[in-house]
């Protein structure tokens, strides 16, 4: 199949309402001389993400992995009696939140007032923001939310009674507004927020209680930052973290500190997860609600997330895993010395916080047929347009042509989302089906 020429602008297929997000010239992997089409309406063109109509680099999603994915998660939970709050700070895409929530998550989680508003915009009534919420316009926009929408729940995490005097301030100065409900989190040395000693927990869960500012609702923490991919070594850390968790929720419970009728018990990354989901629903004599929180699942990724679910797949006996959807593609543009290639895809393109890309594929110019790569090829180095591939000499004989692609999984899918305005959404023939849009 030869590429289709770029030369006859086509115009959408349908008039597109005035509320439709638009996608347009300008926006990284749209054609350049295409009329803007509403999302809704992508599907319909009949392009091919291999068949030269959309410029490269173009980062795309694989469909059928992302409903895998979806219900791969799900069961996971509830096979161990526990529900989902994803985090969308992943994705900061509406259409992805909404395929989450379709599918059976409790909610969603984010990571600021700004993203709780989106998710809220796209239909999220339950949300965690797993952080400290105290600054006075996120405490006002969080009110401000809650008074606009019927039913909305927003729980956030307090680790500090510097932070709930704060809190306390802006809602005594405020006569009207509704207490906060908000979860304590328990940290780890050396780690990002949370109370880091027992002491320093039942303290401020005791000041919660007695404040007429927030409603204790519950305990949380984040056991991913530990996560070394090594059961040894991972299996006691989460375990001993998990332990003072249940230290910290069981003392709430004799005191009766918890503030509402049902315990939230929170944690889960998306590394280590399965280590700490059997142990969010410890018994406090009353009902307990377990979230996860893990969002990478959604989309997995072909290097940190691929080694991690391996492991979590020996440990739980899994025949299954998520399966990689996220995927950016390069063209070859210079071969300017013997083993190594330019792709026009780099910094500004795709993750790189983690490793390197990682090359899986090719695609002839002129035909939408993807095939494997030689094991030698590697990524070495990135800049901000451009990657460096190189190869063994032994594979000198499959060596990548200008002109060529080269598909390129990620490692960390958080930092590839950000980069991009939308992302066509594609059957395994790359068939383009559907689209998503980013908001970050």
């Amino acid at each position: 199949m030869t590429a289709t020429s770029l030369a006859a602008p086509a115009a959408p297929p349908a008039a597109a309402p005035a509320s439709a997000t638009l996608l347009r010239p300008g926006f990284k992997g749209f054609p350049h001389g295409h009329a803007p089409v509403a999302r809704e309406h992508i599907g319909s063109l009949g392009w091919n993400a291999l068949d030269g109509r959309l410029p490269l680099p173009l980062a795309l999603l694989k469909r059928e992995a992302l409903e895998h994915n979806l219900a791969w998660m799900q069961a996971f939970v509830r096979e161990r009696g526990i529900e989902l709050a994803p985090h969308g700070k992943t994705t900061m895409s509406q259409e992805l939140f909404r395929r989450q929530l379709d599918a059976g998550a409790w909610g969603l989680t984010f990571a600021t007032v700004t993203q709780l508003a989106m998710g809220v915009a796209a239909g999220a009534r339950r949300a965690l923001i797993a952080n400290q919420v105290l600054g006075d316009e996120d405490l006002a926009g969080i009110q401000a939310l809650l008074a606009a929408h019927d039913g909305l729940r927003v729980v956030f995490l307090v680790d500090s009674s510097t932070q709930l005097a704060l809190i306390e301030a802006w809602f005594a100065a405020r006569p009207g507004s509704v207490p906060f409900e908000v979860m304590l989190e328990v940290g780890v040395e050396g780690g990002r927020c949370g109370c880091r000693t027992h002491a320093e927990a039942t303290a401020l869960a005791r000041a919660l209680h007695a404040s007429a500012a927030v409603r204790l609702a519950g305990i949380e923490c984040y056991e991913g930052l530990g996560a070394r991919g090594r059961s040894d070594t991972d299996a006691p850390y989460a375990a001993a973290l998990m332990d003072r968790v249940d230290a910290v929720a069981a003392l709430c419970a004799a005191e009766d500190l918890f503030d509402t009728d049902e315990v939230l018990m929170s944690a889960g990354g998306s590394a280590i997860f399965d280590l700490v989901a059997g142990r969010l629903r410890p018994a406090l004599g009353r009902p307990v609600r377990g979230l996860l929180r893990s969002g990478c699942y959604l989309t997995h990724d072909h290097g940190n997330y691929r080694r991690m679910l391996a492991r979590v797949g020996e440990r739980c006996g899994l025949h299954d895993t998520l399966q990689p959807a996220l995927e950016v593609w390069a063209h070859v543009q210079s071969c300017p010395e013997p083993c190594l290639a330019i792709l026009s895809a780099g910094r500004r393109d795709l993750s790189f916080d983690i490793e390197m890309p990682i090359p899986f594929a090719r695609a002839a110019r002129g035909t939408t047929v993807a095939g494997g790569v030689p094991g030698s090829w590697h990524v070495t180095g990135l800049n901000d347009q451009h990657a460096y591939l190189r190869w063994d000499a032994a594979d000198a004989a499959a060596a990548p042509v200008v002109g060529e692609r080269v598909g390129l999984g990620i490692s960390h899918p958080c930092t590839t989302f950000d980069k991009w305005h939308w992302m066509p959404v594609v059957d395994n023939d790359y068939r383009v089906v559907d689209a998503v849009t980013m908001q970050f």
